[in-house]
């Protein structure tokens, strides 16, 4: 599965059924992406459907992974998929657009740790606004209309504007880096993983404190979870080079627009080490708890898939 190829010429795209047309544009892909979706992912979604309609409600699928391993274009693909075949809504929503907004960060910056400043690691996020948007999807009646917030990681900072959704949504795909993360036991804070835990949390305030939030914020939201879903990268040294290939997609559908973030190598490379502790973790623990685990080589192929047990529809 290969993530990181762009469209060159629009007119490949002739022929396609609109919802593979639609995949390709919205992620920048070539035809390549289809086949190795359609074999690995295809079984995905008629699994998930089908749990869906054995289950007779909403359900809430969560998909970990780590930085630029292909969440959001997985969760587009099984969106119009499970449309396609189905005839079934599906939202997704990312951990990302329940960042605090940068004027919140900035006032934890200065209230706990000056690294809160920077999104990504629990404690950034607003998990009352996650809950109660959860909850709109999950009880929605036919109808009604649902804010959702989105983030605009060019500009590091919530949308001012809401996306309104109408009710009712079937499957709810919820995707996040750090979804499904753990807290660590206090003495594996101890030692730092990386030069940022070392020289700017040198007495571990934040990472403790990160650790208190993840137990705290995220266990509810884990208690609503229909099913998880991972995708497995080898090793935490291939986030530098998946999530460089995001910036420059970033970039490129930004184009040169003022006020646009869009990060250089050595705030990059900085950057991913706020999300490294947890990284590791999660790709140490969460393979043998996921329900459906898709293992990725260096280049984002998948290599293998597994479920940890039957489902409906199997």
């Amino acid at each position: 599965m290969s993530i990181g190829k762009t469209v060159d010429h629009d007119h490949l795209l002739d022929g396609l059924p609109d919802w593979q047309e639609t995949l390709l544009k919205r992620h920048q892909l070539d035809h390549s992406y289809l086949a190795s979706a359609q074999y690995w992912f295809e079984p995905l979604a008629d699994s998930l459907a089908a749990h869906q309609s054995s289950a007779n409600r909403p359900v809430l699928i969560a998909l970990n992974g780590s930085q630029g391993s292909g969440k959001s274009t997985l969760c587009t693909y099984l969106e119009l998929v499970i449309a396609d075949r189905h005839d079934k809504r599906v939202l997704t929503l990312s951990l990302d657009d329940f960042y605090y907004t940068r004027e919140q960060r900035l006032a934890l910056s200065q209230q706990i740790h000056p690294l809160f400043a920077t999104r990504g690691v629990p404690g950034t996020h607003d998990m009352a606004l996650l809950g109660r948007t959860v909850d709109a999807l999950l009880d929605s009646d036919y109808g009604r209309l649902i804010d959702i917030p989105r983030f605009d990681k060019a500009t590091d900072d919530r949308h001012t504007t809401l996306e309104q959704v109408t009710g009712p949504i079937d499957l709810v795909l919820l995707e996040g880096w750090c979804l499904g993360a753990r807290p660590q036991p206090i003495e594996e804070l101890v030692e730092p993983v990386n030069a940022l835990e070392k020289e700017e949390d040198p007495d571990g305030v934040w990472r403790n404190c990160v650790n208190e939030r993840l137990a705290k914020d995220f266990t509810s939201l884990y208690k609503r979870v229909d099913q998880w879903l991972m995708l497995q990268a080898p090793n935490f040294s291939c986030v530098f080079q998946w999530r460089l290939e995001q910036e420059q997609k970033l970039a490129r559908s930004s184009g040169a627009r003022g006020g646009r973030r869009i990060m250089d190598e050595a705030q990059l490379s900085r950057f991913i080490q706020f999300y490294q502790r947890l990284t590791e973790s999660c790709l140490t623990t969460l393979p043998q708890q996921v329900d459906h685990l898709f293992v990725l080589d260096e280049t984002r192929q998948v290599k293998s898939s597994g479920r940890r047990r039957d489902e409906p529809g199997s």
